[in-house]
Order: structure tokens, then C-alpha cells, then sequence
């Protein structure tokens, strides 16, 4: 007997005037906001700008919405909306995450290197942030009562109304809340790259890698539990592949950082013109 569930909200977002503000994007509005502000105090930290992490922003995030929609689009063609928008409205389908952060990685690194300024200690400043952004962004999935995993009847189950049940599960009521289990696992990973970026144990740049493979290998997990539409392969979810490469290519990623030669660190900021020789008299 079922004692305990957690309800599904009954609306997915409100009225501002003639608009209406889908949860789902909300929270997503939210969690770049915050992450660019803990970005920004990050990089700071480390001796950087915290305008550039504005700069970043600013391309990053528009190239990561794109990539991650192409993502969905080209991966679950058959949860597109059956309208001339349905490929862009990412409020109806969502976004695939690894498409979002390959493309936005892809930008980012260009202006950084534009700017003159490590790569690496940006990517490092910005991993954790990426986490609480994705963790916050889960809550948009709660209101659309999506990305949850198979039947159960744990005390954590979640209710989901029939009309968002898969037509093989109409008969039962509540679900393993995945989106929720995510949310946890990235805070808890953000939380230990900062601590392992305290240390002084890793790499420069290992933190970056650090963040793919353990979001991707988590994701290994999550897709062996939800039944939401998905492209199969031999058996099991199309997303189960991508990340079980995903998190093996992090991993091959951090090690070949943490083993390679040391060299001189590059510059947080861009180089200025040198400072005048101690002791030489001024004129």
C-alpha cells in the first residue's frame, strides 16, 4: 500500500498580461542567472574579470539553447510539436543537454581565446556553476511532469496525471521522480568539484572533465530507469549509449590532463604592458 507520493502540480506556468511564462523556462532563466553570478565570483577569485564570465555568457548561452534543441531534435524527432515552430519550441520537448554544452563549449573556448585568457581556468570557475544551473533547470521538469522513470511504490514515488503517462503505464499512478534524482546528483557533484578545486590536487582544466563524466555516468544510471519516449538500440535507450561514451571520454580526458607535463600556468587576464623594474629610479 502506497503511504506516501509526491504530487504533480496541475498547472506548468502563468498569466503575465497576454503572455504566458512556462515554468520550464523559468527555471532555466533562473539557474543561468544564478550561474553566471557564481561564475562571475569564481573567476574573480581565481585573479580573472568577472565581466568576461558576462562576455561568456552572453554567447554561450544562446549557442547552448541551439545545440541542445538541435540535440533533441536530431535524437527524438518524434517529440517535436507537429507545428511549423515544433523544432524550436524548447519549451515543449526540452533541450538535449550534451548538444547544449558541446556547442556553447565550442563558442565559449573561441572568445576565450579571442580574449587572451586561460581556457582552462575558466572551464574549472564555470563546471560547478553549470551544475547548480542544470540542477535548477530540473524543476522545469517537474511542472511539465516529464523525465521520470519507471512504476514504483517508494514513499519519494511521483504522481503523474494519465495524460502524461506512456500508454503502457496508464494502469499505474506513481513514478521514480528521475528529474529529481538528477537535481540531487548535481548539486552533490558541484559541491565536490569545488572542494576537489580547493584542494590544489587537480589540474588545471581537471574540474571541466571531472564535470562531464560525472554528470555523463550518472546519466548512465537515469536512463536505465525512465520510460519516456526515447530512440532504441539494441534494447535499451539511445541515451544510455551517448552518455556511457560521454563519461568513458571525460574520464580518458582528466587522466591525460592529471598526467601530462607541468608548464607555466596561462594568464587569468590578457597580458599588459610590463611593470617598470623594481628598484630602476623613476624620473
Amino acid at each position: 500500500m502506497l503511504l506516501a507520493a509526491i504530487p504533480s502540480p496541475s498547472v506548468n506556468g502563468f498569466h503575465l498580461g497576454p503572455l504566458y511564462i512556462h515554468f520550464y523556462g523559468l527555471m532555466y532563466v533562473v539557474g543561468i542567472g544564478l550561474a553566471v553570478y557564481l561564475g562571475r565570483r569564481r573567476w574573480q577569485a581565481a585573479g580573472g574579470d568577472p565581466t568576461l564570465v558576462d562576455d561568456v555568457a552572453v554567447w554561450g548561452v544562446p549557442f547552448g539553447i541551439l545545440g541542445g534543441r538541435i540535440y533533441f531534435d536530431l535524437t527524438t524527432p518524434k517529440g517535436i510539436p507537429p507545428h511549423w515552430w515544433g523544432p524550436v519550441a524548447v519549451w515543449d520537448g526540452g533541450l538535449g543537454i550534451w548538444g547544449g554544452v558541446a556547442l556553447a563549449t565550442a563558442v565559449c573556448v573561441w572568445r576565450l581565446r579571442r580574449a587572451g585568457v586561460s581556457v582552462a581556468g575558466m572551464m574549472d570557475a564555470l563546471a560547478p556553476c553549470l551544475l547548480i544551473a542544470q540542477a535548477i533547470g530540473r524543476i522545469g521538469n517537474y511542472f511539465n511532469q516529464e523525465l521520470f522513470g519507471g512504476p514504483t511504490s517508494l514513499p519519494w514515488g511521483l504522481e503523474i496525471d494519465p495524460a502524461h503517462r506512456p500508454a503502457n503505464y496508464l494502469q499505474n499512478a506513481t513514478f521514480h521522480p528521475t528529474f529529481l534524482y538528477e537535481l540531487i546528483w548535481n548539486l552533490l557533484l558541484a559541491a565536490l568539484l569545488i572542494r576537489l578545486g580547493h584542494s590544489g590536487r587537480i589540474r588545471s582544466g581537471g574540474l571541466f572533465p571531472l564535470y562531464v563524466a560525472g554528470y555523463s555516468a550518472f546519466r548512465v544510471f537515469e536512463e536505465s530507469l525512465r520510460v519516456d519516449y526515447s530512440q532504441y538500440f539494441l534494447g535499451l535507450r539511445l541515451n544510455f549509449y551517448i552518455a556511457s561514451l560521454v563519461a568513458l571520454a571525460g574520464l580518458a580526458w582528466f587522466v591525460l590532463l592529471q598526467r601530462r607535463a607541468p608548464h607555466t600556468p596561462e594568464p587569468t587576464t590578457p597580458a599588459s604592458t610590463p611593470a617598470e623594474p623594481v628598484g630602476e629610479p623613476r624620473h
